[in-house]
């Protein structure tokens, strides 16, 4: 198993989405996004990606802030940026989407073994109401069973 170091995890990802497959892919960052990066300061909390009409995959709302130690070269927070794929993973992605119903959504960045910034893609489908409900009901139960096993133990 590679050694990474997770920066920032989508925790409504998995609540809002019903993940099918996940794409680890690269991202194009300026040095002061990677220097607030490596303080552990990200929101993917409104991010999603999309594919523009030239083939490239964008990753639109992710919040970077500002690195406090830049100077007047600071980079735009919330700005557009673009994810490095490979050309077939990009036309099957885009397959995937023209189906209906699905979207991609970052789950985390980190930093992999080389210390290179990476996003992990969600590609999955919305979840409904009753779909959300079914989730939280399942984690509660699987709570309480582990309660009662541990408490039966002792």
């Amino acid at each position: 198993m590679a050694e990474y170091r997770e920066v920032g995890f989508n925790r409504r990802g998995c609540y809002d989405y019903e993940i099918l497959e996940k794409i680890e892919a690269g991202i194009v960052l300026f040095g002061s996004e990677v220097k607030s990066l490596r303080q552990h300061r990200v929101t993917l909390a409104d991010s999603y990606a999309a594919v523009s009409r030239n083939g490239e995959v964008f990753l639109h709302q992710m919040h970077i802030p500002e690195y406090s130690l830049a100077n007047r070269r600071n980079h735009d927070p919330k700005r557009t940026r673009k994810l490095l794929l490979h050309k077939n993973q990009i036309l099957r992605l885009v397959g995937q989407l023209k189906r209906g119903g699905y979207t991609m959504s970052p789950m985390s960045v980190y930093f992999n073994e080389k210390g290179f910034v990476k996003v992990s893609l969600g590609l999955g489908k919305g979840k409904t109401k009753v779909d959300k409900r079914e989730t939280i009901k399942e984690r509660e139960w699987n709570r309480e069973k582990s309660r009662i096993l541990k408490n039966s133990n002792r």
